[in-house]
């Protein structure tokens, strides 16, 4: 098999957006914010201008491919912090209502399954912001892997085990996923 001598993806950066790459650490500033992540990745992280490019020399196979997911990650951070990420769930039950509550950085979910204690949900990310609006529970922020992740968090605090999941079917799911008011995904 023949050695791949090099292999670069490109990131176009927008006018309204300022990348600063330092080794491999990259921090990118934006009107809704600034989002910063250093990459341990064995890959090159160059700015020229407006585009950044994520290259390396001679790549096996595992370092061809973290090419292509340093860049996939710049591009969601450049997104992030110019249009922002909107996850929505829906509160379902059928018995016994569930109250949720946001109180500091935990989702409170109440009363699921008649429980007398609260099972609890972490918001991860000083970033993510969950407010509750009736029978939908919404997470937004910059940062994608925090505003997904506290959504997951909200979404396991409610599995049921033991029991047929095609009956007991309570519990808060996505069923929705935005990029700034574009609809990426609807369940």
């Amino acid at each position: 098999m023949v050695k791949i001598p090099y292999v670069k993806s490109e990131v176009e950066v927008p006018e309204n957006v300022e990348v600063i790459v330092e080794g491999k650490r990259v921090t990118v500033k934006g009107p809704k914010g600034t989002l910063s992540r250093t990459f341990n990745a064995p890959v090159n992280i160059t700015l020229d201008g407006n585009i950044v490019r994520v290259e390396v020399f001679f790549p096996r196979k595992k370092e061809k491919a973290m090419v292509g997911t340093v860049a996939s990650h710049i591009r969601n951070m450049i997104i992030g912090v110019t249009k922002g990420f909107v996850y929505k769930l829906k509160i379902v039950y059928a018995h016994f209502p569930i109250n949720v509550k946001v109180e500091g950085r935990k989702v409170l979910i109440e009363n699921f399954l008649g429980e007398r204690a609260p099972r609890v949900a972490e918001i991860v990310g000083d970033d993510v912001k969950v407010r509750v609006e009736g029978d939908d529970v919404i997470v937004e922020g910059i940062n994608i892997e925090h505003v997904g992740q506290t959504a997951a968090n909200i979404q396991l605090a409610t599995k049921i085990k033991d029991k047929d999941p095609r009956v007991f079917q309570d519990g808060i799911y996505v069923y929705e996923k935005h990029i700034g008011d574009v609809i990426k995904r609807v369940a």
